[in-house]
């Protein structure tokens, strides 16, 4: 990196990102992402177990929040707008939080709200912090997403 040259738009803090459509939580997703976790509670896979257990459909596992939010992520690391040059800058998750008010369940139609909340830039790379709120079709909190990507060119 140059420096006195940013990484990233100083501008960047305040930006809001979605994803645009409304993701549709599938049964068949919630599965197949609870295999891949190697999440094996009845409640993954069987709408009978998640039901009895007190939900309307199969459960997401946790970090099924990174499906649901990857639309919003994609426009943000996307947007020629941020500095990220996909041709010479990795961007790398480094930390992440969960807040939920409830679990995801099959049938959802989740929207996700990402806004920068603040850039930090060390030498050649920069840390982004964001927060995601992913809310159902009737605006309900679902979960808040805290996390920070750092950005920065390949060694």
């Amino acid at each position: 990196m140059v420096t006195g040259v940013s990484l990233l738009n100083p501008e960047l803090p305040g930006r809001v990102f979605t994803a645009g459509d409304p993701y549709q939580v599938g049964r068949e997703k919630i599965r197949e992402f609870a295999r891949a976790v190697s999440a094996t509670s009845p409640i993954h896979h069987d709408p009978v177990a998640a039901q009895q257990a007190g939900h309307a459909d199969v459960v997401a596992p946790p970090t099924f929040t990174t499906v649901v939010q990857g639309g919003a992520v994609d426009h943000l690391i996307t947007d020629p707008d941020t500095g990220i040059d996909r041709t010479r800058h990795v961007a790398v998750h480094t930390t992440e939080k969960l807040d939920f008010s409830r679990h995801i369940v099959a049938g959802d139609e989740l929207t996700t709200t990402l806004t920068v909340t603040g850039v930090t830039e060390r030498g050649d790379a920069a840390i982004m912090n964001t927060t995601s709120e992913i809310r159902d079709r009737d605006g309900h909190h679902v979960v808040t997403i805290t996390s920070s990507l750092m950005i920065g060119a390949p060694q």
